[in-house]
């Protein structure tokens, strides 16, 4: 059984204890449980359930696991030739960690 839920306006494949990274979510624990109920599809078998746009009455339960959890390190470096234009910046994204426990449908 899966389902494809939007989590922080990203759609996700979600299976039951299955551990994802999402993006971090603010005033989140370690051990929280969080309830996602914005699911647009349910595949149980060959019975598959496709909301309108979402899924009447079902809903994801996760709990989190680890609540921040640093991406790797991106470079951006901009330069212009033959103009002494040189520009770097970084950016780290941070994530949460959270294990999928139960599909409602």
């Amino acid at each position: 059984m899966y389902a494809i839920v939007i989590i922080n306006g990203q759609q996700f494949k979600v299976e039951e204890g299955k551990k994802i990274f999402i993006h971090h979510i603010q005033n989140a624990e370690a051990g929280q449980t969080i309830e996602f109920d914005k699911v647009l599809l349910i595949a149980n078998g060959d019975a598959i359930t496709v909301g309108t746009p979402v899924v009447e009455g079902a809903k994801v339960v996760a709990e989190v696991n680890t609540p921040l959890v640093k991406g790797d390190k991106v470079i951006v470096f901009k330069m212009k030739r033959r103009k002494d234009s040189r520009k770097k910046n970084g950016h780290r994204q941070q994530f949460s960690e959270v294990t999928i426990k139960s599909i409602v449908a």
